[in-house]
């Protein structure tokens, strides 16, 4: 699992049935520069690419969540779905401390 943080939506004019229910985010992921100020939030958005993100539990603009890629993405689904990246997680605090 890896941190983002949700920077837009993505709005689709058609969407698989299978996917039916949830919406699509836009994440920028979290990498180690953005947690270097230990407990403060980690600011702005990543150098890393962005990436759209399945949700199903409510994430919204300026949240952080906990997001799986690859095949472990499309387990909660019965049957194949197109589907590289789902939100596992809400998270409420980041808790950090570089070491110096």
């Amino acid at each position: 699992m890896r941190l983002g943080k949700v920077i837009g939506r993505v709005t689709l004019s058609a969407a698989v049935p299978a996917a039916a229910g949830g919406r699509w985010l836009l994440v920028s992921p979290f990498n180690r520069a953005l947690f270097q100020n230990g407990l403060e939030p980690p600011p702005g958005v990543s150098t890393e690419p962005s990436l759209v993100v399945y949700d199903n539990l409510g994430g919204g603009v300026g949240d952080t969540i906990g997001f799986i890629e690859g095949r472990e993405a499309a387990m909660p689904f019965d049957g194949p779905v197109p589907i590289d990246a789902i939100n596992a997680a809400l998270v409420a605090d980041v808790l950090y401390q570089p070491v110096v």
